[in-house]
């Protein structure tokens, strides 16, 4: 199968999600700088879930670069990662909206985590599909950042329990770890 609809098709789910994220902020009543001071915690986590969704757009992006075709196998993983990428709005409200207590933090993780797996299961579709010496396959390596973000995802879930806010530094540390170019892929196209 071509792969031009999977990818029409995630960036549309990429879109809504941020779509419907920024409809979680509302608009004050009233005119002066105080009545934005509320929002500061939902406008927090949604700077947070936007760069979130668009390193996974960007990386989605690049992963497909190396791609030549996908099967049935990879359409359902593609969609196992969109499932978790659209509770984003859901946390990231809950999460803003509660002013980042320890409950929606964690949950927040977990969706980071099952979102970061879901990547994970992609590439690795994707892999098999098209060969260990494939391109993709020597682009991607050992994934070192993938499988850091994974453990620090999952060391966060109990640790917004202990204190929220570490917890969310670590996940702006996750996000910065990926916000830095990760040229892997167009290195090994480009050779």
């Amino acid at each position: 199968m071509v792969k031009g609809r999977l990818e029409a098709f995630s960036d549309g789910v990429i879109a809504i999600i941020i779509t419907i994220m920024v409809l979680e902020l509302k608009t004050p009543h009233k005119s002066d700088l105080a009545a934005l001071r509320p929002l500061i915690p939902t406008f927090l986590s949604y700077v947070l879930s936007f760069v979130y969704v668009g390193i996974y757009w960007n990386n989605h992006h690049h992963l497909f670069q190396a791609v030549r075709q996908v099967n049935g196998s990879t359409l359902w993983a593609n969609l196992h990662l969109l499932f978790w990428l659209s509770l984003f709005p859901f946390a990231t409200a809950w999460m803003g909206e509660n002013h980042f207590a320890a409950l929606p933090v964690a949950l927040y993780g977990v969706v980071l985590l099952l979102a970061a797996i879901a990547y994970f299961t992609l590439t690795r579709t994707l892999i098999f599909h098209h060969g260990q010496g494939s391109t993709l396959a020597n682009a991607l390596g050992r994934d070192f950042k993938g499988k850091l973000s994974v453990l620090i995802y999952a060391v966060t879930i109990p640790l917004a329990f202990a204190t929220s806010w570490l917890a969310c530094a670590l996940y702006v540390l996750v996000a910065v770890l990926w916000l830095i170019p990760d040229r892997r892929i167009e290195k090994t196209l480009n050779s």
